[in-house]
This record gives structure tokens, C-alpha cells and sequence, in this order.
């Protein structure tokens, strides 16, 4: 292999397991606040792709638009306020604001594509996110005291009516995602002086693991240095003291089920510009590979998910690289990793060791 191929795949290894690892982050955060896994958040991520298709491709009609923005609305606020009290200012604006945004959308979406795709983007995540919400609260808190195999086999059935859901609405037929410009022409350079080897690198090699190194830092940072962070960290730790010292953990968990279902989003979105098709199916096998690498980096961790999201795109990319007759075997390597991590250090790479009572 020459030196130009090697580094087109490594900048393809690096955004394939950026994905990876955008969409573990959602699993861990999850488990580490409820010990579950929501196997629908593979799910999650399809819808992510499917929301921004329809605001782009299809220019999605203004009223689905608001009817969907009303939904979403309508979720946050009984979640995270209730009805009970009267609805604050902020709220009003918030909603007054993005009726202006959806007015703007209906009378520019015919001429220009750009404003489209930077309005699609918002929109897709924070109706995704809302839906994140919408699957915690019907599917998983009326189940918080019941045996963990209740909730698993829970998780199993809101994946499949998801996915059979959108089976339904958008037709089990592949659709292709139109990129936009810039996002067509390759980036391109030559090796170096004298040489006439050129490099040619897609600009979403670059984009995706820029993008997933920012909302990780953030996400550290909400962790870390933010009174909710805390809250979060409490709760992992022991919910029922965090219950006792005030900590309102059903809003704390629903935003959880946020954060993590707009990363979902944001991953599926940069998926389906990475490799421009979708389809309602298409976020089992990848959510199957990050729920590997959150095991492979240690569940629980943010650092653990990206780097075991890391690891599986690089060992797909590049042993397809180095032995293309292997690669109808790319998909079995992230269970062979998982086994190799799991007999060496059963807790993964960055995995806690803890004591748990039966």
C-alpha cells in the first residue's frame, strides 16, 4: 500500500469510528444513570437521518413541520415543567422564534439549498431529541421498579416499532441523500514536492471527527463543571441518596434520554452524508457496533465509548485495506474485538471495577 492510499484510509477509519463512537456516547451516558440499555437508540439515529432527508430533499411541508415543532414542544414543557405551572415567557419565545424560522423555510426552500440544510440540521435534532424523550417516558420510567429483563425486553420492542414504524411512513425503499456542494468535491493535495501522488480526502472525513471531538469536549464539560453534570453524576452513584438530597431525577434522567438521542441525531445525520442512502433498517447493524464499542471501551465511560468507537473503525477500515479478500468479514471483526477485549480485561479499556449486591 502507498503512502496516498494509506492516509485516505486512515482519515476514513478516523470518521467511521468517530460515528461509532458518537453513537456509543449515547448508549453509556444511559446506562451509566439507569444501568439499561436502550436498544432503540440505533433507532434513534435512523430517525436523525430520516428528519433532516425530508427538510432537505422532499422540502417537508411548513404545517408537518409545525405540527412536529408543537409535538416536540409539547414533550419538553410537560417533561420538564409541567402543567401545573404557567408557561414562562422564554417558552412563547422559543416557539415564536422557530414559527419565524419555518416561514423562512417554506419561502427559501425552492432557491436555496444552504440556509435549508443549516435550518434541517436544528430541526432534526431537536425533534429527535424530543423523541428520546417521548421513548423514556412511555417505554422505560413506568418500568423504573421492575426486574431489569422487563425493561430490556422493553427496549427490544420500542426498537422494533420504530423501525416498523418507519417502515410504514417512509416506505422500506433505500432513498439517496442529495450532499450538498461542498460536500461533493473531494479535498485534494499532492504528497509533497516532486511528487505527483495526490491525495483525495472527502470534506465529511474531515467534518465528522472534527464535529465529534467538539460535542465530546462539551459534553465533558456539562459533566464535569455544570450543577447538572453533578446531578448526573449523583445518580449514577446512587439514585436513591441523590432522591433524598433533592435531585429531581426524572428530569434528570429525561434529559439524559436528551442529550444522547441528539447526539443520535447528530451522528445519523453526518451517517447519511458520509454515505448518502437511508433506509428504515439502517441503524441496527450500526448501533449494534457502537453498543460493542461501549463494552470494548467500558461502559459507563465517554472516553471508553469513543475510543472502543475508534478501535472498531479502525480495525474495519484497515484490515479491509491491508486483505481485501477479507472483506465480507468486516462486520464479524467487531465481535472478534469484543471477545479479545472481554477475555483480557472484562471491565474494557477504560471500564470500572465494581462490586454489585443480588
Amino acid at each position: 500500500m502507498n503512502t496516498e492510499m494509506f492516509i485516505q484510509h486512515f482519515f476514513n477509519a478516523l470518521a467511521l469510528g468517530s460515528l461509532y463512537g458518537l453513537i456509543a456516547i449515547g448508549y453509556t451516558m444511559v446506562y451509566g444513570i439507569l444501568r439499561l440499555i436502550n436498544f432503540a437508540h440505533g433507532d434513534i439515529f435512523m430517525l436523525g437521518a430520516y428528519f433532516v432527508f425530508f427538510s432537505t430533499i422532499s422540502f417537508m411541508p411548513a404545517w408537518v413541520a409545525v405540527l412536529l415543532i408543537l409535538l416536540a414542544l409539547l414533550i419538553y414543557y410537560s417533561v420538564f415543567i409541567g402543567f401545573k405551572k404557567r408557561p414562562e415567557i422564554y417558552w412563547i419565545a422559543i416557539l415564536f422564534i422557530l414559527i419565524l424560522g419555518l416561514i423562512y423555510y417554506s419561502k427559501i426552500a425552492p432557491q436555496n439549498f444552504t440556509p435549508i440544510w443549516i435550518l434541517a440540521i436544528c430541526f432534526s435534532i431537536f425533534i429527535t431529541s424530543a423523541l428520546g424523550i417521548a421513548v423514556d417516558q412511555c417505554a422505560y420510567k413506568p418500568l423504573r421498579n421492575a426486574p431489569r429483563i422487563s425493561v430490556l425486553i422493553s427496549a427490544i420492542g420500542i426498537s422494533f416499532f420504530i423501525e416498523n414504524l418507519a417502515t410504514v411512513l417512509f416506505s422500506g425503499v433505500p432513498k439517496g441523500v442529495k450532499q450538498p456542494d461542498f460536500l461533493v468535491t473531494p479535498i485534494q493535495w499532492h504528497l509533497g514536492q516532486g511528487s505527483d501522488a495526490i491525495i483525495r480526502i472527502s470534506p465529511m472525513s474531515f467534518i465528522v471527527p472534527v464535529v465529534s471531538f467538539i460535542l465530546v469536549v462539551l459534553l465533558l464539560w456539562i459533566i464535569h463543571r455544570t450543577k447538572l453534570g453533578l446531578a448526573m453524576r449523583a445518580i449514577s452513584h446512587d439514585i436513591e441518596t441523590a432522591r433524598l438530597m433533592g435531585v429531581s431525577v426524572n428530569k434528570i434522567i429525561a434529559f439524559t434520554f436528551a442529550i444522547g438521542s441528539a447526539l443520535g441525531a447528530i451522528a445519523g445525520i453526518m451517517w447519511a452524508l458520509r454515505y448518502p442512502q437511508i433506509q428504515p433498517y439502517m441503524g441496527i447493524l450500526p448501533g449494534l457496533k457502537a453498543f460493542i464499542a461501549t463494552v470494548i471501551g467500558g461502559i459507563g465511560s465517554i472516553l471508553g465509548a469513543m475510543l472502543g468507537g475508534l478501535l472498531l473503525g479502525f480495525l474495519e477500515i484497515m484490515i479491509i485495506a491491508f486483505f481485501p479478500a477479507l472483506s465480507g468479514y468486516r462486520d464479524a471483526f467487531a465481535f472478534i474485538l469484543l471477545i479479545v477485549i472481554l477475555l483480557v480485561m472484562p471491565t474494557g479499556l477504560m471500564g470500572k471495577k465494581s462490586q454489585e449486591k443480588i
